[in-house]
């Protein structure tokens, strides 16, 4: 489970910084693979939108703050 976690948030991590470079330059990131109808940006930007969903469904479980004081949170 941790792993999935790290892979996840490093994913979201990706995301976000896309999204600020977009924002900022209007240059997407995934233009590097292809531009936004290329088969591996696709899969890139399934694979972030599937990492913020298993975050959202998970994140109070792997938080240590959401967690609570004196839980664990694993």
């Amino acid at each position: 489970m941790k792993g999935l976690h790290i892979a996840a948030f490093i994913l979201l991590v990706i995301g976000g910084l896309n999204w600020l470079v977009f924002a900022l330059s209007g240059w997407d990131i995934g233009q590097l693979f292809g531009g936004m109808d290329s088969t591996v940006s696709k899969i890139i930007y399934i694979l972030v939108g599937l990492a913020a969903i298993w975050e959202v469904a998970m994140h109070k479980k792997n938080c240590a703050t959401c967690a609570g004081p004196g839980k664990s949170a694993m």
